[in-house]
Parts: structure tokens; sequence; C-alpha cells
């Protein structure tokens, strides 16, 4: 339990400081990324989970998302007894990467006076606020995420070690690219909820409220899409395994 801990910890704290990284980049004002837009910030999210899969997914199998991990225990590829330190390590990592990039970009907080980007270099916000559409593109988006997780790890295509993360991180810059723009794809609760917890409690100048209103959605979205992805795909590929 210990190591499923430490490797989820490291592997969403590198997640987090990564991905939020390359948004602050885009968002927050001075910064050399400074309105380079969303291939950057797709960009950035995608190799930011495909090196937290390199780090510890020889580890962990590297989750780094609570939806995957709770996705795992419905296909009965994880008990609920060992979720539970994937989920804590992978709390306590995204709180610490949420952090870094605080740090990081410590100098650029003042001197950007959109609250809204502040905010947004934590979590997610919708475009257009209108939640059931938002709660159901989360659905989508994790329902794709688990899909192609399963499909690239499944044994038949050949794509585990060294391909295998990139392939990962391909599918979460796809994701961005075609399903990002409605909310900005969380598609993992604890890359949306606890960073925005940090925004909350971090003394960042000129912030706004943290929209707690919306923060069910990229929580609940995520945990119920990923259900549905795992389940559908081991339900067909279970069928095509017997054809």
């Amino acid at each position: 339990m210990e190591t499923s801990f430490s490797a989820e910890f490291i592997g969403t704290m590198v997640l987090v400081l990564l991905g939020d990284g390359a948004v602050a980049n885009v968002l927050l004002k001075n910064s050399k990324g400074e309105n380079s837009g969303w291939i950057v910030i797709t960009t950035g999210w995608g190799l930011a989970v495909a090196m937290g899969v390199y780090i510890t997914g020889w580890v962990s199998g590297a989750h780094i998302n609570p939806a995957v991990t709770i996705a795992m225990v419905a296909i009965g590829d994880l008990s609920i007894i060992s979720a539970v330190p994937y989920i804590f390590g992978q709390c306590f990592g995204a709180a610490v990467g949420a952090y870094l990039v605080y740090l990081t970009y410590k100098a650029h907080w003042k001197g950007t006076e959109d609250p809204d980007l502040k905010l947004s270099v934590f979590c997610t916000m919708p475009a257009i606020r209108k939640f059931k559409y938002n709660f159901l593109t989360e659905i989508i988006g994790t329902a794709v995420l688990l899909f192609g997780i399963l499909g690239i790890s499944n044994q038949n295509n050949g794509l585990s070690g060294g391909v295998g993360p990139i392939a990962i991180g391909l599918l979460i810059f796809a994701i961005g690219l075609s399903l990002g723009g409605p909310t900005g794809y969380a598609i993992n609760p604890a890359r949306d909820l606890i960073p925005r917890m940090m925004h909350t409690i971090l003394p960042i100048p000129g912030k706004r409220g943290s929209d707690w209103q919306y923060a069910w959605v990229p929580v609940i979205g995520p945990i119920i899409g990923g259900v549905l992805g795992a389940v559908l795909y081991k339900v067909i590929s279970c069928n095509w395994h017997h054809l």
C-alpha cells in the first residue's frame, strides 16, 4: 500500500505540475508563453500524463486519476481496499503539484488582472455555463479516456512498455482537441478538485472565489464516465475475444 500511495503521489504531482503549469504559461501576464493558445495547453496536458505514466507506471500502473482507479474497481481489476492508497496518493500529489505551480509563477499572479484566468490555472471553468451539458461532456470525455486506456493496455496491441505512455499522452491530447472546448476537460477529479482547494487557500493576489457551485461537475461526471467507459470496453472486448 505504501508503494502504490507513493507512486500515485509522485505521478499525480508531475501530472498537475506540468499540466497546470502549461495553463499558467498560456494565461498569466508576462509569461513567455502568454496567449500561445489551446494547442499549447492540450499538448502540455498530453505530455504531462505521458511523463506521469513513464515515471510511475511500472510501480502502480499510474492511474494518476481517481476516475481511473474507481473504474478499475468497477470492472474487477482492483479491490476496494487497494484503491484507497491510490486515491489518497492522487489527492496529496495534486495538492503538491498545484502548490509548485503557484511557486513557479509567483511573480506573475499580481500582474494578471483577470481573476478568472487565475482560477483557470488551477481548475476547469465551462465555456458556456450549462450544468447538464457540462456534466454530460465530462461523462463522455472520461468514458473515451477509459475506453482508450484499456484499449492501449490490451496485450493484443503490443503497446506496453516504452510506447504505451506516449499513446496515452496522445489520447489525452486528442480528447483535449476534440472534446475539451465546452468544459476544459477535467476528466480527472483529483486534477480539478484538489487544485481548486489550493486556489481557495493560497494567498493569490486579486483572486476570485473558487466556483464551488460548479465543482461537483468535474468530480462526479468523470467518475460516472470512467465507470461507463471501462464497463463498456470490458463487455465489447469480451465479445470480440469470443469471435
